[in-house]
C-alpha cells in the first residue's frame, strides 16, 4: 500500500495519549473544531490511551493498528518537559524527528546510541508535510510553537547534568516525554506516517513540582488539536 500522503489525504487518525487528562484535552480540541466545521469530508479521529512509557505505548499502539489496518496517521500527543532555550512552559512543541534518547549503552567515553552500536536506529522520521503546515497554522493563531527533535526516555530527566548531556548529544532538542518513540515505532513498522505533539508543563532539568503548569499545558494541547483538526479539514 502506497502511504505517500498530502495533508488533505490524512483521513483516519489514531491519537495515543498516556493518561486520561491528556485524552480529554485532545477530545475537547477536536470537538470544538468539529462544531465549527462542515461535516462533509470530516476526518475521523480515534483517541486512545497507551499508558506511560515507551513499552506500553508501543504495545498498545500496535494492538490498535492490528485491529484496524486503515489508519493514515498515528499521533503521539500529550504534555511534557521543554528545553527552555527552545520551548517555554505553556508553549507547543512539534517533533521534526522522534528520538529514543536513552536507547543504547553507557561506555567509558559516554553514551552510545543504538545507531553508533550498529543495532538499529533511535530516530523515527515524521510526516513532515503535516508537521510544517501545523506549525505555521499554530504560529498564525498566535500561540508559541517550535519544531525540533522530541526525545523519548524511560526515565525522565531530573538533574542539570543529564539535561546538559541530552542537549549536547541531540542539538536542537525541544522537549522530552515517555511515549513518542514507542507509538511511532509501532506505526513506522507498518509504514504509517507519524507525528508527535508535546505541550510544555515544566522545564527539563532539576525537578520542582511547584513550578509545573499542567493546566496551562493541557489548555495548549486542546488548542493544538483544535488547530490540527482545522488543518486536516482543508
Amino acid at each position: 500500500m502506497d502511504r505517500t500522503q498530502t495533508v488533505l489525504n490524512y483521513r483516519h487518525i489514531l491519537i495515543m495519549t498516556a493518561v486520561e487528562a491528556e485524552r480529554e484535552a485532545v477530545l475537547r480540541g477536536i470537538a470544538k473544531a468539529a462544531s465549527e466545521q462542515s461535516p462533509s469530508g470530516q476526518v475521523k479521529f480515534d483517541v486512545q490511551l497507551c499508558g506511560v512509557g515507551p513499552i506500553s505505548a508501543a504495545a498498545e499502539t500496535a494492538a490498535y493498528l492490528a485491529a484496524n489496518p486503515n489508519y493514515d496517521l498515528v499521533l503521539s500527543a500529550g504534555i511534557g518537559g521543554g528545553f527552555t532555550e527552545r520551548a517555554e512552559i505553556g508553549s507547543i512543541a512539534i517533533a521534526d524527528s522522534i528520538i529514543a534518547a536513552d536507547l543504547g549503552a553507557e561506555t567509558g567515553d559516554g553514551f552510545s546510541s543504538v545507531d553508533k552500536l550498529g543495532f538499529g536506529s533511535s530516530s523515527i522520521p515524521v510526516a513532515s508535510d503535516l508537521t510544517e503546515e501545523l506549525t505555521k497554522s499554530i504560529q498564525n493563531a498566535g500561540w508559541a510553537v517550535c519544531s525540533g527533535p522530541i526525545l523519548t526516555l524511560s526515565t525522565v530527566t531530573g538533574t542539570q547534568e543529564t539535561t546538559d548531556d541530552l542537549k549536547r548529544r541531540i542539538p536542537g532538542a525541544v522537549a522530552e516525554a515517555m511515549e513518542g518513540y514507542g507509538a511511532a515505532f509501532a506505526a513506522h513498522r507498518l509504514n504509517i506516517p507519524v507525528m508527535e505533539i508535546r505541550t510544555i508543563s515544566n522545564a527539563v532539568g532539576p525537578r520542582n513540582r511547584e513550578l509545573w503548569r499542567i493546566g496551562d499545558a493541557l489548555q495548549a494541547l486542546e488548542q493544538a488539536c483544535y488547530i490540527l483538526s482545522e488543518v486536516l479539514q482543508r
